[in-house]
């Protein structure tokens, strides 16, 4: 495949596109644009980009026919979902079927930004794991996985049921590997509500990037991990076990658990 760009855009709207092209212009990204679903997909079969923003409603079809066509041909690039009609489960549904991340519009300058930094490292990881995997040589890991009886949100947030019936939720360890150390992070409340796929907590690495996560599942917090907010890096140094986050009462932890990844099929 050729290389014209790091960045393809999908959307039907010329100032979006227009938008998109100034803020990536910001970082030196190279970017080429796509009006429609149809046009898209024949960019992607020619041309390999590294990244690629796409709009969910396009008048001929919807961005998760893009995720479709990048599975069917086995590209690799890095989906970043946008849309107008932003919905939970827009935004469960795209993370679920492989894209990395979900920004709804209207999104800040450093909302994309930073979504497209988590992107570029995000691809840096999987690359050197596809060299070590052709080099046969299992002694480097770049991230740790999710404990096999955990469920993820994309690559982002786990969940774990207790005995008791409550939810512990934290973020997962690839994620953790994409965003500069943490230098403070920005809890919600105990008794907050808290809604899966909507956003439950800030990190603010020491670049000062915000990275938003997004909630596993839905549900009461009754408990915030304490020690988090004086050792912020325990989450980086045990993000699985010590460095949770929330403890959480479960609206629907069956219902909500079909829209998660099963960590015993883990797979970057």
């Amino acid at each position: 495949m050729n290389k014209t760009a790091d960045i393809l855009v999908i959307d039907d709207e010329q100032v979006i596109l227009d938008a998109v092209i100034k803020i990536c212009s910001l970082e030196n990204y190279t970017v080429d644009t796509a009006l429609n679903v149809k046009n898209a997909i024949e960019k992607i079969s020619s041309n390999y980009y590294k990244i690629i923003i796409c709009d969910i409603m396009m008048p001929d079809g919807d961005g998760f026919q893009i995720i479709d066509e990048l599975h069917n041909k086995k590209i690799d690039s890095s989906i970043i979902m946008t849309t107008g009609y932003s919905t939970v489960e827009n935004a469960v549904k795209s993370l679920y079927n492989g894209a990395i991340d979900f920004i709804p519009k209207p999104f800040t300058v450093d909302e994309l930004l930073n979504s497209l930094y988590r992107a570029n490292k995000y691809q840096e990881i999987k690359n050197k794991l596809e060299q070590v995997s052709s080099h046969q040589n299992g002694n480097h890991l770049y991230y740790v996985p999710c404990p096999s009886k955990y469920f993820r949100l994309g690559y982002s947030s786990w969940m774990v049921q207790e005995r008791d019936g409550s939810v512990l939720i934290g973020i997962s360890d690839l994620f953790l590997k994409t965003v500069d150390s943490i230098k403070n992070i920005e809890f919600q409340n105990r008794e907050d509500e808290i809604a899966q796929g909507i956003s439950c907590l800030t990190i603010i690495s020491e670049e000062d990037r915000a990275h938003k996560i997004l909630s596993p599942v839905s549900g009461r917090i009754v408990e915030v991990n304490e020690k988090l907010k004086d050792h912020p890096s325990l989450i980086e140094k045990d993000p699985y076990f010590e460095g949770w986050i929330y403890r959480v009462i479960p609206v629907d932890p069956e219902y909500e658990q079909k829209n998660l990844i099963p960590c015993s099929s883990d797979r970057i």
